[in-house]
């Protein structure tokens, strides 16, 4: 076969559906795990994943990617980039990092799942590669921070978060082993794939690219650049079976896994890319805001595919569009106040450039969110550091674990959403995440919020230094704390003193 054109055997070598003749197929390929939508083998043998590689082809390939990444890490190793690298960006890197480098590695463990129980010969094929992939990504973002450790021992947090209860991690691990590590082989890829991977996560990679590289980071932005060479092969696993799905009737099947985990990953996205979009990112790199990437890279492409594939836009798109205006600044505000209890340094950089910055990409930023960093500002000015940490305890949603926030100001938009099930009453921030619960209430009203942990008896005693043990804080680093030691406040200084 070396010597063959890959056209000429591609087709016969990934045609690897058989007969079983010592268990049932049903045995093989059981529902819960592989098929619940009851489709034949025959309609998963026209899975045709786009990108057709072979394993010496991909072998290859992934060899030269390697020696390029980790080329240039050991190239500007000797650098003194990090050494005076701006402190927002820092905590981008942290964020990042402690975020999604063991994501990665349990996206490798739902790429098994999808190689072992799919029905369809050519996503057991490419999802093989994409298992490879992701280890590979759980990898390169393991080493690269490892050698800033002693530097910051906050990087610390890439190989400890998702070992952690911290409550950031919580909400991520939420989300994360909903839609790829307790699903089967067909709804992990509409979830991952498609919602995730192609929807977000994938131009994202090229947008960080960009910030690292006009930053300077040339070792970051060659590494995610890597990465996301990757993310576009495999991310292309859920559209064959999204066609198959309504081509057998089961477009609504479809649509249901695509609105459960759009949102569901849209509410961490925005905040572990909107937030360093519009706030870490020093000013005068910064090339476009959250809002603009959003509508220029993601709704655009993706509304598109939508088309062309046979879906509809999810029935809370104006609830989308309007959480693009108004997500990533709450929790800013949010993340920023409870700095202790996080594993990186939030700059509050909301001085008077970045506030007029702000409004003019988000018109109305300053009489509503700007109303409640007035506050701040005001206590900061007359040296009242401590009233700047919340004593307050705020009510988590259930489904996203994300603090309940909306627009402040005039135009107060700040909701809970309950439901009552089965004795118990829970909350929720926006009528999305309590539709998400009432579509499978068994499967998500078991977890507990870090709130609830707290009053549960979980959390024994629920004092803030308990707490904060109780999340890591303290135990693999030290809490956050304002990025830049509150020197955006300078210019409000000089604004009185004129």
């Amino acid at each position: 076969m070396a010597l063959l054109d890959r056209s000429e055997w591609y087709g016969l070598a990934r045609e690897t559906n058989w007969t079983p003749r010592y268990v049932a197929e049903n045995e093989l390929f059981p529902a819960d795990l592989s098929d619940p939508y009851g489709l034949p083998m025959k309609a998963w043998e026209a899975f045709d994943e786009p990108y057709k590689v072979s394993y010496r082809e991909y072998v290859k390939v992934q060899r030269e990617k390697d020696a390029n990444a980790y080329s240039v890490k050991a190239a500007l190793s000797r650098s003194k980039f990090y050494d005076s690298a701006d402190e927002g960006y820092l905590s981008l890197l942290k964020l990042h990092y402690g975020a999604v480098s063991l994501t990665e590695y349990q996206a490798c463990q739902a790429q098994g799942r999808m190689s072992r129980f799919s029905k369809a010969p050519g996503m057991r094929n490419t999802s093989t590669f994409g298992m490879m992939d992701e280890m590979r990504h759980t990898q390169l973002q393991l080493f690269f921070p490892h050698e800033l450790v002693t530097r910051d021992r906050q990087f610390d947090w890439a190989h400890e978060a998702t070992h952690t209860k911290n409550w950031a991690v919580l909400g991520g691990r939420h989300c994360m082993d909903d839609i790829m590590m307790t699903r089967d082989a067909i709804t992990t890829s509409i979830m991952l794939s498609f919602a995730f991977e192609t929807g977000l996560t994938n131009l994202q990679m090229v947008g960080l690219a960009a910030d690292s590289e006009a930053i300077g980071d040339f070792t970051f932005s060659n590494m995610i650049t890597s990465i996301q060479s990757d993310e576009a092969r495999h991310a292309q696993l859920g559209t064959p079976s999204i066609e198959i799905l309504i081509k057998n009737g089961k477009k609504a099947e479809a649509q249901k896994a695509l609105d459960i985990s759009f949102w569901r990953v849209w509410r961490l996205f925005a905040i572990l890319t909107g937030i360093p979009m519009d706030y870490y990112i020093p000013l005068e790199k910064r090339h476009m805001s959250f809002k603009e990437f959003m509508h220029e890279w993601v709704i655009k492409q993706f509304v598109r595919q939508l088309n062309d594939i046979g879906l509809e836009k999810p029935w809370y798109w104006d609830m989308f569009l309007d959480d693009i205006e108004n997500h990533h600044h709450c929790q800013q505000g949010g993340i920023w106040s409870w700095r202790p209890t996080v594993w990186w340094n939030p700059p509050g950089a909301v001085g008077p450039k970045e506030r007029e910055w702000l409004e003019k990409k988000y018109p109305g930023w300053n009489d509503s969110y700007g109303r409640y960093w007035d506050v701040i500002i005001g206590n900061l000015l007359d040296g009242h550091e401590e009233k700047t940490h919340p004593n307050c305890i705020p009510v988590i949603c259930n489904m996203c674990q994300i603090p309940v926030s909306n627009r402040p100001g005039p135009k107060w938009k700040a909701r809970v959403y309950q439901l009552d099930y089965k004795e118990k009453r829970y909350n929720f921030c926006t009528p999305v995440c309590k539709w998400i619960f009432e579509q499978e209430p068994e499967r998500y009203k078991d977890f507990e919020t870090i709130v609830d942990r707290m009053y549960s008896g979980v959390i024994d005693p629920p004092t803030l230094p308990n707490v904060l043990t109780y999340m890591g804080i303290g135990v693999v680093s030290n809490g956050g704390r304002d990025g830049y030691d509150y020197s955006w406040i300078n210019g409000y200084r000089k604004q009185a003193a004129e």
